[in-house]
């Protein structure tokens, strides 16, 4: 065992209680009872946080830690090797993580912990997830990377060797040019994010040759990913939701500056610029008036192509902030897993976009899949006198009739914003647009072709349609997993070409 203290900063809120009850995604429960690691009553999601123990390292964590040393060796005895939720990859990929960091931390040198880490890397060396690839094998080779550090003999050899390649292909092929990773998730990309920070903490600490040899890359993934991340967030500083997204499951965007800091990873000063571009992975930020207020924009593919799985049906929706305030939001995401909710959440209808009779941009399917895809072209902004101009045209619908293509616009200036929607409808059907309104946003007057929103400070927001007709429903949105929160959205209907609507508010 290799002797370092692992002092890495800390996000995550407790779990676990000496009640024997945990607390995930929203869910308490009872985890008496050796059946609990595999019980069906729960969803895997929430078994999968049982087992990932990412208590070792919340942040009152050394408060409790006998309490941690009895949970350890209860999981060790209660979950045989290469059987149930526990023993795979991905399970042990974070969990083996998270042991090293605590065992590092508190200086644990229990033998049947130190043999466990060492039968788990083992398992995990053996089945690497080429199945599923993205996120996944991200977390695989991280994992065999600290395994590597911490332990001696070949095995450890054998781990690092074998994580720093699986690291260096996936880096690589995992962030893009413009800092986002690519599956185009703003709370999968801070997880992301917060891996790479621990190998550069990992780095630094031990100064092994083999780490600090790839420093200079993940500094530079680092840096260009806090920039990525920062004009994904709204102002409040939390996250956007496009594709899989929710609240309390990464760290912030501030923790994640506060460590990238610490570690001396170079962070750039937001961009102020009236459009901030993001290209290569498909997003446009137009900041408004103030830092207080801004548009963010998805004219983004499916990504990437080989693995969907967390890619939901919100080409060309949008998220808006006035003063400090989510304004319009997509609804989230609440749930994994199979069924009629998950394919719910992931439809073009739980996005501020327009959707042709019901049908989604992108086929979204089976929880994780995407079949058809929409393909994104002509976009391009323009910035003048004040007004800016965005826009972009995808083609998800024309698997129906080949004439159909969505082109939207937005326009902007200080005190406006015109959303402009330009569907060929040759067929005259159905088209609907929803605007999806945070639950502290009120709608205090409502008419077929207008109504006055009022924020939660009171601000008063005017919005007004041509071309349709504005109807008022309810929805639920969806912050966190396990959490769900009334709140109303404005859906437009129409079988003409162009509809716009208009938002006006005052400085």
């Amino acid at each position: 065992m290799n002797e370092y203290t692992w002092l890495g900063n800390r996000y995550a809120p407790q779990s676990l209680f000496d009640n024997d009850n945990a607390i995930f995604l929203h869910e308490e429960y009872s985890i008496k009872g050796s059946d609990i690691w595999n019980k069906k009553v729960k969803s895997k999601i929430w078994l999968y946080n049982l087992h990932y123990i990412d208590d070792l390292n919340s942040l009152n964590a050394d408060e409790r830690i006998e309490f941690h040393l009895s949970y350890v060796l209860r999981w060790i005895d209660e979950n045989p090797a290469f059987i149930g939720n526990g023993w795979e990859p991905y399970t042990l990929s974070l969990r083996i993580v998270n042991l090293i960091k605590w065992c590092s931390r508190n200086n644990i040198r229990d033998q049947k912990i130190l043999q466990s880490i060492a039968h788990q890397a083992d398992a995990l060396k053996q089945q690497l997830e080429y199945h599923i690839l993205a996120n996944h094998l991200f977390s695989n080779a991280k994992a065999l990377v600290f395994v590597g550090i911490y332990l001696d003999g070949e095995l450890g050899k054998d781990c690092l060797s074998k994580g720093l390649r699986v690291l260096k292909q996936e880096m690589e092929e995992q962030f893009l040019k413009d800092g986002a990773h690519f599956e185009l998730s703003p709370m999968y990309h801070s997880l992301m994010l917060w891996d790479v920070l621990e190998l550069i903490d990992l780095a630094l600490i031990t100064n092994k040759p083999e780490l600090i040899r790839e420093l200079g890359k993940w500094r530079e993934i680092a840096t260009q990913g806090i920039t990525w991340l920062s004009a994904m967030c709204h102002p409040d500083g939390d996250i956007s939701f496009f594709n899989d997204a929710a609240f309390s499951i990464a760290p912030k965007l501030k923790n994640i500056k506060e460590y990238a800091a610490r570690l001396n990873v170079e962070i750039f000063k937001n961009d102020s610029s009236a459009i901030v571009s993001m290209p290569f992975s498909g997003f446009t930020r137009v900041n408004l008036n103030s830092e207080t207020s801004a548009l963010l924009i998805n004219h983004a593919e499916i990504s990437p192509s080989y693995q969907p799985g967390h890619a939901h049906a919100d080409t060309l929706s949008f998220e808006l902030s006035l003063f400090g305030q989510r304004v319009f939001v997509n609804t989230g995401t609440s749930q994994y897993g199979l069924g009629d909710e998950r394919n719910r959440q992931r439809s073009t209808l739980s996005h501020n976009t327009l959707s042709m009779n019901g049908e989604d941009s992108s086929e979204v399917w089976s929880g994780f899949r995407v079949a058809r895809r929409a393909k994104v072209t002509e976009y391009s902004h323009s910035e003048r006198q004040g007004r800016v101009m965005v826009s972009a045209t995808h083609d998800g619908y024309a698997r129906f009739a080949s004439k159909y293509t969505h082109r939207r616009l937005w326009e902007s200036t200080p005190v406006t914003l015109t959303i402009s929607d330009f569907f060929v409808n040759t067929k005259k059907v159905l088209v609907c647009t929803r605007y999806h309104l945070h639950p502290n946003v009120k709608i205090v007057e409502f008419s077929e072709s207008s109504a006055l929103l009022r924020l939660i400070d009171g601000v008063e927001v005017y919005v007004n349609v041509s071309g349709g007709e504005m109807l008022r429903k309810s929805f639920n949105y969806l912050p966190e997993f396990g959490l769900k929160v009334p709140s109303e959205f404005i859906e437009i209907r129409h079988t003409i070409e162009e509809v716009n609507f208009s938002i006006a508010w005052t400085e």
